[in-house]
């Protein structure tokens, strides 16, 4: 069995990078997704969804280059489940409200705003790079 989500969104933060022990850097940003609809009174209704993504490899040392917060960006990855339920990974926020965390690994990031906004062309597409899946922190 094999699932595939794609994401088109805004980050919602500068991404961060660090190193794996193995050397393999890991790079990790939010992103929103949203959607706008009117409902039948007539409002308008919008509802975001935020998603951690976990980029690995030659990958995730370029996004972590030229991506920024507020650029938009299309992922193409793998929804990552909690290990003990199956489900987004639940936990209680330090203001003691349960929250849940939706994340991703990506397999491709492709940057959506143009050359001048992202540092790279619209069209660069970025592959992921084989590396050591047993280090994978989830």
């Amino acid at each position: 069995m094999y699932h595939k989500v794609i994401l088109v969104g805004n980050l919602g933060r500068d991404p961060e990078m660090r190193y794996l022990g193995s050397g393999s850097p890991v790079t990790n940003f939010s992103m929103a997704t949203s959607e706008k609809w009117t409902g039948q009174d007539g409002t308008r209704q919008e509802r975001t969804i935020w998603w951690r993504v976990s980029v690995f490899g030659k990958t995730a040392e370029i996004c972590n280059e030229y991506l920024k917060k507020g650029r938009k960006v299309l992922v193409e990855g793998t929804m990552v489940a909690d290990p003990k339920t199956g489900n987004p990974r639940i936990w209680t926020g330090q203001d003691g409200e349960p929250r849940a965390s939706f994340e991703l690994r990506a397999l491709t990031v492709k940057f959506l705003d143009g050359r001048d906004s992202a540092g790279a062309a619209s069209s660069d597409m970025l592959e992921p790079v084989a590396g050591d899946e047993s280090e994978i922190p989830f």
